[in-house]
């Protein structure tokens, strides 16, 4: 709770006071109840407070104070009074205030009294005002060793959460090692095989195009000297049978109209294959649209590389990035194979695609064929009607038809040819995208290994520290060990503590369970050589009593740390938190502390140091620096 200090002759300040409110049962010599209040500091161990309240200090206290509670529902009221008070001390000007009142200028071995003050625009009503003792050296130092306790127990608690933290992740480690390897091994099959088919559908495709070209050129000869022949014969009857055909114009214009409405049923035919090639181009830009949304996976897969890469630099989350890298991983793995199957089918749909256009070349020249059947046929009806001499006139007007026929034939074959070749050469292309976007995917699963060795070598480089800083801190005690212990201060008063570490106290008898500074846990106790039995179970403290009054801050931080393989990434101290070493302007005067202590000056320049790497890391037990 935040408590305004109010002294005779001094300006007043805010303190954070820790208040324990207990109920004792005494039943020597008659079964009562006592209620006992305790006024602690975490700052100053030695800022102790007690308050001891009887059933008939309560008649008393509640007939001078006007209270309306009984001393059973008191304890309940007075602490809803503090919880008010800790709502509102955050605010400007608060309604509940704590009110530590002194009648000395100093808060020194006397008596004190807390008062819970209501403000309003009128006037302060203290509610309730309580007066409290200064605690005498016997308190003092039950309390201190409570807290001692406290602290060693919950030292020996991280230690061993920290051990089992660090196996869980050496074991994790080994089996995200095994399976990157299993994952590339994987891979780099995958990649031989889609070399190995490739390879082979590449020549198959060469193959069939060079079987084309030269079917093509060969019916294009044939097609040629039959022309020429043609002509030829053409020239000789076209002189002979100029006179004749004025008479068989009314008959060649019904047969003109029948061949009309042929050639109608060609543009159709050709209207369906147009449509045919819209589909397929539409197939195109369907694909192209699924190489954007791969192209847009991969950006997203480098944005989740770069938050792994924060993650590793912290400590606290190692055990989770790292199950989230093997889960992405997965993913990738699971990501390329999808695209190798997509691509794969992809294949087999251009090549199913190819094989429906051969087949429907084939039934264009059935088509042809069937074409110049009925031609044949329609010659064969008019030999019959006329004689010798009109049959000869429109076999040659026939011939002249047919030629013009065949000549529109071939341009078309040629023009497909050629939209065939295009096409072939576009898949040629789509394959060479795709094969980049694979050779992409590898880089990346190159890069995700890569950062995953810098990673293990910075847990290297930080064990490597942790051992020197080890080495330091013992060469350090061992040099405060030899030194001899002649020049202490002339004011020094000496406490032992007993053989066994008392149990927590109960209030008054019990302990407190609350944190206090760790100045004191972490106090570096000297040993005296004819008291070795009794320092083997409990450390001896030095006191210094001279402290000027005037100087309210502590002007020593002493800290001996205990060293154990915990460190801090990204700048942290290793070891104690950083608000350990601070110095505090406002904190009360430290009393009793001892000259035996380690300025955290000297220790910061190892304790920020980076890590260099060292795989076989020592750590020195905490037994080393704290006897007993």
């Amino acid at each position: 709770v935040s408590v305004q200090v109010r002294g005779q002759g001094c300006e007043e300040r805010r303190l954070n006071v820790r208040v324990n409110i207990e109920l004792l049962s005494v039943s020597n010599p008659v079964h009562k109840k006592d209620l006992a209040v305790r006024l602690t500091d975490d700052t100053d161990p030695f800022f102790l407070y007690n308050l001891v309240i009887s059933e008939e200090d309560f008649q008393s206290l509640k007939s001078q104070q006007g209270l309306l509670v009984d001393f059973s529902a008191f304890p309940q009221k007075f602490i809803d009074l503090l919880q008010q008070c800790i709502q509102e001390q955050n605010k400007d000007i608060p309604r509940f205030l704590l009110q530590l009142v002194s009648s000395a200028s100093v808060l020194d071995h006397t008596p004190v009294s807390l008062n819970v003050v209501e403000t309003n625009p009128f006037k302060h009503l203290t509610h309730l005002s309580l007066k409290f003792l200064p605690g005498n050296d016997a308190e003092i130092k039950k309390f201190l060793a409570s807290c001692l306790k406290c602290l060693k127990e919950d030292k020996m608690m991280l230690e061993e959460k920290l051990r089992k933290t660090e196996e869980d992740l050496t074991r994790q480690l080994s089996y995200t090692q095994q399976s990157l390897s299993e994952k590339s091994r994987e891979l780099d099959k995958l990649k031989n095989e889609w070399t190995s088919h490739t390879a082979a559908l590449t020549n198959k495709h060469t193959q069939e195009l060079t079987n084309e070209k030269e079917k093509a050129l060969q019916a294009q000869a044939q097609y040629q000297k039959q022309q020429e022949q043609q002509k030829k014969e053409l020239e000789n009857l076209h002189q002979k049978s100029t006179q004749q055909l004025q008479n068989r114009l009314s008959e060649l214009e019904v047969i003109n109209k029948d061949l009309t409405e042929r050639r109608y049923k060609g543009d159709s035919t050709v209207r369906e294959l147009k449509a045919k090639l819209s589909g397929m181009e539409d197939e195109c830009q369907r694909a192209k649209q699924e190489v954007l949304s791969l192209r847009r996976e991969n950006t997203t897969l480098d944005a989740e590389c770069h938050e792994k890469e924060k993650l590793i630099n912290q400590l606290q989350t190692r055990v989770a990035v790292l199950e989230q890298e093997i889960k992405d991983k997965d993913q990738l793995v699971i990501r390329t194979k999808e695209v190798l199957d997509a691509t794969q089918e992809q294949k087999v749909i251009l090549e199913e695609s190819t094989e429906k256009k051969q087949s429907h070349i084939d039934k264009l020249e059935t088509t042809i064929k069937s074409l110049s059947a009925e031609l044949l046929k329609a010659n064969e009806i008019i030999k019959k009607l006329q004689g010798d001499l009109k049959t000869l006139m429109s076999k040659l007007k026939l011939k002249n038809t047919v030629t013009i026929q065949q000549e529109k034939l071939l341009a078309e074959k040629e023009e497909r040819l050629q939209k065939e070749q295009r096409e072939l050469q576009e898949m040629g292309q789509s394959l060479r995208v795709k094969e980049q976007e694979v050779f992409k995917l590898q880089e990346q699963l190159e890069t995700t290994i890569q950062k995953l060795e810098e990673s293990k070598q910075l847990l290297k480089t930080n064990e490597n520290v942790i051992t020197w800083l080890n080495k330091q801190l013992n060469e350090v005690q061992m040099a405060k060990k030899l030194e001899p212990s002649a020049g202490t201060h002339a004011g020094v008063r000496a406490a032992i503590s007993p053989h066994g570490m008392p149990d927590r106290p109960s209030f008054p008898s019990s302990g407190i369970s609350h944190p206090i500074s760790p100045l004191y846990a972490f106090q570096n106790f000297p040993e005296s050589a004819h008291n070795k039995n009794v320092s083997s179970q409990c450390p001896v403290v030095h006191f210094n009593t001279q402290l000027s009054k005037t100087t309210r801050c502590s002007d020593v931080l002493a800290v001996t740390a205990a060293a154990h393989p915990a460190n801090k990434e990204n700048g942290d101290n290793l070891g104690l938190d950083s608000k350990y070493f601070k110095k505090k302007d406002d904190s009360i005067p430290l009393r009793g502390l001892s000259q035996n202590t380690v300025s955290s000056e000297y220790l910061k320049p190892y304790l920020t140091a980076k890590a260099q790497p060292s795989p076989k890391a020592t750590v020195t037990p905490a037994s080393a620096y704290f006897p007993g």
